[in-house]
């Protein structure tokens, strides 16, 4: 799924845009995250999501949620 179709999927837990989403549009435009190669469930990327809203929009946060999206792909291999 192209990361502009993914970022659709994200606005619906973050209800539009926001810093955090801000952040991660940013990060997938600049290859520093990549949406997970296995698609992840409703459940599993809304875990991630309320994870990643729970911290300030950081470096740091967004390294987190790499890896939660990373562990994703773990768990498909």
């Amino acid at each position: 799924m192209p990361h502009i179709a993914f970022l659709s999927r994200l606005r619906r837990w973050l209800g539009g845009s926001d810093a955090h989403l801000e952040t991660i549009a940013a990060a997938l435009a600049e290859g520093r995250l990549r949406q997970p190669a296995h698609p992840m469930s409703d459940q599993e990327l809304s875990q991630a999501i309320r994870e990643f809203q729970a911290l300030p929009p950081t470096d740091e946060s967004l390294e987190k949620l790499a890896r939660r999206l990373a562990e994703n792909e773990r768990k498909a291999h």
